[in-house]
């Protein structure tokens, strides 16, 4: 009688351990916040590029996990000589707003493409404010967070070493857009151009894609390009729009910034089904 007592007891006490056990790991997964998911919507200079042990070229999107903890998952749609009217008309907008859920965030950098003449992708000034506030209306319509990411300067100096300005039209339309609708801007032209400044005429180069021949199967005959970036230069603007959302208090994005001794570069996962999207 007294053993049978004795097991009991010892049962009463597993299962109040096991019951236990179990209420604390119910808090800790309740405890832990749902990742908050961030889409990017832009051009080349944002873009994935593919294959990376063939190519040196990175857009800052490919690289922006490298600035995030864990709570942070970002889907980059960004893609190469695109603008907001092919973007658009692609189809690759409704692609994307498809997937975007309440909460979520989605970046939007275009210009680039947008304010050339000559291309296919040309958007007029009125299109290109047209198309900006389609996509503001269209996130916000989803209960997500649109920010709107002014296009990145390109390296170029004049002949006594000053930037010289090749984006004088759109990121005003873009602040103008971003200002009437209440939207959060990262200035990513202004900021980009203080690190060219910063670089100088010399170093800088070594931002972009800017590669001697011989080196990489995709460019073996090697490189001039001054708007398009190798890892370094990826780096430095996707840490400009990190910085945006923690000056702007970004929440909750800016809680999950990782601290500067903590970056480590991540490139982004390519998206699954976004190539069978049509093509420009």
């Amino acid at each position: 009688m007294k053993r049978a007592t004795k097991n009991n007891g010892y049962r009463t006490r597993l299962y109040k351990i096991f019951t236990a056990t179990a209420v604390l790991l119910l808090l800790l997964v309740a405890a832990k916040p749902k990742p908050v998911k961030v889409f990017l919507v832009g051009d080349s200079t944002m873009a994935d590029k593919a294959p990376i042990d063939e190519t040196p070229e990175r857009g800052w999107g490919m690289v922006f996990p490298s600035f995030f903890n864990d709570n942070v998952i970002i889907e980059n749609h960004a893609r190469n000589g695109r603008s907001t009217k092919t973007f658009i008309s692609e189809g690759r907008w409704d692609f994307l707003i498809n997937r975007v859920g309440k909460g979520d965030y989605v970046f939007i950098q275009f210009g680039h493409n947008d304010e050339v003449s000559t291309k296919k992708a040309y958007a007029t000034p009125e299109e290109f404010d047209k198309n900006l506030r389609k996509m503001v209306i269209d996130v916000k319509a989803k209960g997500a967070n649109p920010v709107l990411c002014t296009s990145i300067a390109r390296r170029k100096f004049d002949s006594i070493g000053n930037t010289v300005d090749t984006h004088p039209v759109y990121p005003e339309i873009m602040k103008k857009v971003a200002s009437e609708l209440n939207v959060p801007l990262i200035d990513m032209k202004a900021e980009s151009d203080k690190v060219l400044k910063k670089y100088g005429v010399e170093a800088s180069a070594r931002l972009f894609m800017n590669i001697e021949p011989g080196i990489w199967k995709a460019v073996p005959e090697g490189k001039k390009d001054d708007t398009h970036l190798v890892d370094a230069g990826a780096m430095e603007m996707a840490a400009l729009a990190a910085n945006g959302i923690r000056q702007l208090r970004i929440k909750p994005l800016n809680k999950y910034l990782v601290k500067p001794s903590q970056i480590k570069m991540k490139y982004t996962i390519p998206v699954e089904g976004i190539e069978s999207v049509k093509p420009q």
